[in-house]
């Protein structure tokens, strides 16, 4: 996997870039496990298209925005894969698409129902590149031209503070101390969260406890389960478990066994 930093203007937006070319030994199959990491993604599959292991996320296109997800759902890959990422940070995705980022939640959508001349423009370009760095040279050209549109200039500032207090804080905040951060009533924070972030509040903290916890434990392996549970504001063990299991599908044990401790949203 290669991965990359947008151009220093885009860096408020987009986290960062990131691409997979693969070939697999004829009938070999691969599933991926994609579970819920706080960020939206702008996925570009420039060859085969995964078969999504989930009839209420499945897709048959090459272009495919995926909004912040509650639950874990597996692709699986055959033959070959030639996939280009646009990572955005949580607030990233409201400055260059003026759509309610909520009609996205835990859907994968293809970008042609969203905007047709952006997927027109940018997809035969990033097939036809023949490098991972000609396709960020295209991407950072192409994104930058976009920010002259300003979409949600003045609600940008205030949802960017909302989330560099959540992850500040780590995730260990409640949903009222938000919206009086925001000069917001619960209400109305909850519906502006939800239109720029694509989340409700309370889901999207869960989301950024389970980060947490996967970016403490790749940090030390020997944290234990009671630590991390503690560390990352869970009542008990217990309740640590059924919501991790809820997110990734395993327990955590389960998953440190089987998955590098690595945190999409804290790491990077």
């Amino acid at each position: 996997m290669s991965t990359s930093k947008p151009a220093p203007i885009l860096e408020p937006y987009i986290k960062q870039y990131w691409c997979i070319e693969n070939v697999l030994s004829k009938g070999e199959q691969y599933v991926h496990r994609i579970i819920p990491c706080g960020l939206s993604e702008l996925m570009f599959y420039l060859g085969e298209i995964p078969l999504v292991l989930d009839s209420r996320k499945s897709f048959n296109e090459n272009v495919v925005l995926n909004g912040h997800q509650k639950e874990f759902f597996d692709i699986q890959i055959a033959n070959q894969i030639s996939l280009f990422s646009i990572a955005f940070h949580p607030q990233g995705l409201m400055k260059f698409f003026n759509i309610p980022l909520n009609e996205a939640y835990n859907q994968n959508i293809p970008l042609k129902y969203i905007d047709k001349v952006f997927e027109k423009e940018l997809f035969p370009r990033l097939q036809d590149a023949e490098t991972f760095e000609q396709r960020v040279e295209i991407v950072n050209t192409y994104f930058i031209k976009l920010l002259s549109k300003n979409y949600a200039n003045f609600e940008f500032q205030r949802v960017s503070h909302i989330v560099n207090t959540i992850k500040s804080s780590n995730g260990l905040i409640d949903v009222d101390s938000l919206s009086s951060e925001a000069c917001l009533s619960r209400k109305q924070f909850e519906r502006v969260f939800a239109r720029h972030i694509g989340s409700t509040p309370k889901q999207y903290l869960k989301t950024v406890r389970l980060q947490l916890s996967l970016h403490l434990k790749g940090n030390d392996k020997s944290k234990s389960l009671t630590q991390l549970a503690y560390d990352c504001g869970y009542y008990d063990q217990s309740h640590f478990i059924n919501e991790f299991k809820q997110q990734t599908g395993h327990t955590p044990k389960q998953y440190f066994d089987s998955y590098d401790s690595y945190s999409d949203f804290f790491d990077g």
